[in-house]
């Protein structure tokens, strides 16, 4: 049932990646490519960091092959899809949820203390879409605008306090899904978001060659 989750999870991810190559009006090479990107890119990431190598999307080409195929029949009917937009952003939010459990569970198999469980869940559920938008020459929006990151934090973090509350590994990932994808649709719904940081005045940026 995980498996299947994974691969619902990389499928909507896709779609979103597919929708940021259009965007951009990238060729059909880039649409596949950030669709490919987008779902297993934060996977192949998390699995790269531990050791397990050749990560999973290339032991199962099912991923690849899933990915290749949503982001075409994506471009071929994205103005439908842009019509049921807040749809996908629920799907979306569930597979937040699904890619944070799987990569938290996946950091608790490997014996990674607390704070690896939180990474590796943030970044199987968020990796893919950074490099996304690195690609794509944006500032990604998981660490400039979007509840995202933090949602998956504490689904990670929710994965962990059912594991130290005795729950058995069904009950951990449902924990962690449930979390992520509730506290996510609620920042969607609510617009919630963290604070952020404001230019101070008369600084202009690392990249200048004045001091603040």
């Amino acid at each position: 049932m995980l498996y299947y989750l994974d691969i619902f999870g990389t499928i909507v991810f896709a779609v979103a990646g597919t929708f940021k190559a259009i965007k951009h009006e990238l060729d059909i090479l880039g649409v596949c490519t950030l669709a490919v990107i987008t779902g297993v890119g934060g996977g192949i990431f998390r699995d790269l960091l531990l050791g397990d190598s050749p990560p999973a999307a290339f032991r199962d080409e099912t991923y690849f092959i899933a990915c290749i195929a949503a982001g075409l029949v994506a471009a071929l009917l994205s103005s439908k899809i842009a019509k049921i937009w807040k749809l996908v952003k629920v799907f979306d939010a569930l597979g937040l949820g699904v890619f944070t459990a799987i990569g938290a569970a996946k950091g608790l198999e490997y014996g990674l203390g607390y704070v690896g469980i939180l990474l590796t869940g943030a970044i199987t559920a968020t990796g893919g879409g950074m490099i996304r938008d690195v690609l794509v020459r944006e500032i990604p929006s998981v660490i400039s605008r979007d509840f995202y990151a933090t949602a998956s934090f504490l689904g990670s973090a929710a994965l962990i306090i059912a594991m130290k509350a005795g729950a058995d590994t069904g009950v951990q990932i449902i924990a962690a899904i449930t979390i992520t994808t509730l506290i996510r649709l609620i920042a969607m719904k609510t617009g919630l978001s963290l604070p952020r940081v404001r230019r101070l005045p008369g600084f202009k940026g690392s990249g200048d060659s004045e001091d603040p």
